[in-house]
């Protein structure tokens, strides 16, 4: 299993597409960085939120490209027939090109965090003072683990479909499509808790369908916990816990259905 961590490590860091991300991600700091300008009494406010997405939109289509890059496109040249080679399980070869990916995840994650921090801190120099103080400490990094988490909970959803797709971008596309609705389900919830603008007729409508969603699609809003260093708004040991587990356990079962599935795969 530790070979395969290792050789996907190796192949992740020679990956073109990955540095083409990486210059975006540094790029989408710098747009943190300009942002500022757009408010002159909280600049380095908007500079984080502004840094922090981009963070997790760049690390979610690293998830997406590492995936595709270790394990689809293996399966599309069957290169992967000589790592199944060796005298290990299929099982293994999944498990390890995940943790691979984890590893690689958090160095992106590290890289990117410490370039916002830098540049937040940069912003309006050491006399200014702004309305809000900055959680630049514990709670700015607990929430780039946060953002690690909403990343490596994308990466196994697209091994899972990346074990049982034969359409090489497939796995791109449906961890695309899933990072959106998973991002975007805790807003809907929201809108229709406080009554979609009045509109009961709306509620009744599309409130069970999205309760059934929910069965089957985790709310990733519960690991963006920016209003932590932002606005030093605590979100609280449960809400953080409830939000852990839940990607862990989502992202176990996706491992499961990967494993099963590749494991019965037949490579003709």
């Amino acid at each position: 299993m530790w070979q395969f961590c290792l050789s996907a490590w190796r192949s992740g860091f020679r990956s073109r597409s990955v540095h083409a991300i990486l210059v975006l991600g540094v790029l989408l700091v710098g747009v943190a960085f300009l942002s500022a300008s757009f408010s002159p009494r909280q600049p380095k406010t908007v500079a984080l939120d502004v840094g922090l997405s981009g963070m997790r939109f760049s690390l979610v289509l690293f998830a997406l490209f590492w995936v595709q890059e270790l394990v689809g496109r293996e399966v599309e040249r069957r290169t992967v027939m000589y790592a199944l080679s060796y005298p290990v399980s299929r099982g293994s070869y999944i498990i390890g090109r995940y943790l691979g990916i984890l590893g690689l995840l958090a160095l992106a994650a590290l890289l990117l965090g410490m370039l916002l921090w830098l540049t937040t801190l940069s912003i309006g120099g050491e006399d200014y003072e702004q309305g809000f103080r900055l959680g630049l400490g514990w709670p700015f990094w607990i929430t780039v683990f946060g953002v690690w988490v909403d990343a490596a909970l994308v990466a196994a959803f697209a091994l899972w479909i990346a074990s049982l797709s034969t359409v090489p971008m497939l796995p791109v596309a449906l961890g695309v499509a899933f990072a959106v609705a998973g991002k975007s389900l805790g807003a809907v919830i929201d809108y229709l808790a406080r009554g979609a603008d009045n509109d009961p007729d709306f509620v009744s409508r599309f409130n069970p369908l999205i309760e059934s969603v929910q069965w089957v699609l985790p709310d990733m809003s519960r690991l963006d916990w920016r209003v932590w260093p932002m606005y030093e708004l605590f979100p609280g040991f449960p809400a953080i816990g409830l939000g852990l587990l839940m990607a862990a356990g989502y992202a176990v079962v996706m491992l499961a259905l990967a494993v099963i599935t590749f494991s019965r795969r037949e490579f003709s």
